[in-house]
């Protein structure tokens, strides 16, 4: 099985796309669905009972806002407290 699968940029996409090892988004599914309910995560939409899909445009959105804030934080790293204890 080749695991060279590059993530759609249109179109709907379902959990096992959009996880970690055949995804970009390197969590589980219970931190996956617990960072949809406080909104770190783009909502699903329904297709059925038991069928949810997400915005392919959403999660590559996602990923790019991610690598942005950790490209940032090493760039601009915080300053560091430069008084010690004496």
């Amino acid at each position: 099985m080749s695991h060279n699968i590059q993530f759609p940029s249109t179109g709907l996409v379902r959990i096992r796309q959009i996880l970690a090892p055949e995804g970009p988004i390197p969590v589980s599914k219970s931190t996956w669905w617990a960072g949809i309910r406080d909104g770190r995560f783009p909502k699903p939409m329904k297709l059925g009972a038991r069928i949810s899909v997400w915005r392919a445009e959403d999660i590559l959105a996602l990923t790019q806002s991610e690598e942005t804030k950790v490209t940032g934080a090493i760039q601009n790293p915080p300053e560091c407290n430069s008084q010690g204890a004496e």
